[in-house]
């Protein structure tokens, strides 16, 4: 599988139809396998639009986040949310944390860790600002075959069209995510697999919404027309999808955790 060097996400409204249902859902499952205490101080690494950020302030109840993300757009409308008032949302990348040692009690990279053109630098950072005995997590999309939008990619791809790749894909794989932690040093690595689904009320809607990928916008704006008709019309048959009639997508994500030691 060849990389994708650039995959940007920069419109947080189109990132919330695409992504923000699979973020909530996934997030809700490794937030009740994380457990973590109330009134932490969290740092949300790749917090996008805030989707995850929200539901970290609904369910755990933090003392206090700080979201960053590189994308002014997409941090734009993680101000918007509702309930995320005490969070504060920053410019940075995670590699290069604003953030001071040993500074907050967690850190989480929720579907963004397969982006970082470094993971372990990226994991060194989040190691960097967690206090001693705090928590370091993540969770990623098990790329290819986890990602939501897998069948669409796969049909792009075996045309010969550009594969749509993030550039630290076998970040997401499991094994390598407990690497990646022990590797870090942290303590009390553990790991799961987080399955969840999402109905559509049609093939129609699935369609628009596919479209709306940072990758597949791209790439569908300029193929010819009867290209993209085409691949509409093997993604139905590969989905087997009924004209008018709901559709369930199935996605994998792979979860790790461990604390700083001491």
């Amino acid at each position: 599988m060849s990389e994708q060097n650039q995959i940007r996400f920069e419109d947080g409204a189109a990132y919330e139809t695409y992504m923000g249902i699979w973020s909530r859902k996934v997030g809700e499952e490794f937030l009740a396998w994380l457990k973590p205490p109330r009134d932490l101080f969290w740092l949300d690494v790749g917090c996008g639009n805030g989707a995850f950020t929200a539901l970290l302030a609904e369910r755990v109840k933090p003392s206090s986040i700080i979201g960053v993300d590189p994308s002014p757009a997409q941090l734009d409308f993680a101000r918007t949310r509702p309930g995320v008032s005490i969070a504060r949302f920053e410019a940075g990348h995670a590699m290069e944390l604003p953030a001071a040692d040993d500074s907050v009690d967690a850190a989480v990279m929720a579907l963004v860790i397969a982006f970082v053109p470094d993971p372990a630098k990226g994991v060194a950072e989040m190691v960097r600002v967690v206090k001693p005995g705090g928590l370091v997590s993540a969770y990623m999309w098990d790329w290819p075959e986890g990602f939501p939008f897998h069948h669409s990619h796969k049909i792009i791809e075996d045309r010969g069209l550009p594969a749509i790749a993030p550039p630290s894909w076998e970040a997401s794989r499991e094994a390598r995510l407990v690497e990646l932690w022990q590797g870090a040093g942290l303590a009390d690595v553990e790991s799961r697999a987080i399955t969840v689904e999402r109905s559509f009320p049609d093939f129609e809607t699935l369609w628009a919404i596919t479209l709306t990928g940072p990758r597949v916008a791209t790439l569908a704006g300029t193929m010819p027309p009867e290209v993209k008709a085409s691949i509409r019309e093997e993604l139905k048959d590969r989905l087997k999808a009924v004209a008018g009639k709901p559709i369930t997508l199935v996605a994998t994500a792979n979860a790790v955790k461990g604390r700083v030691p001491g």
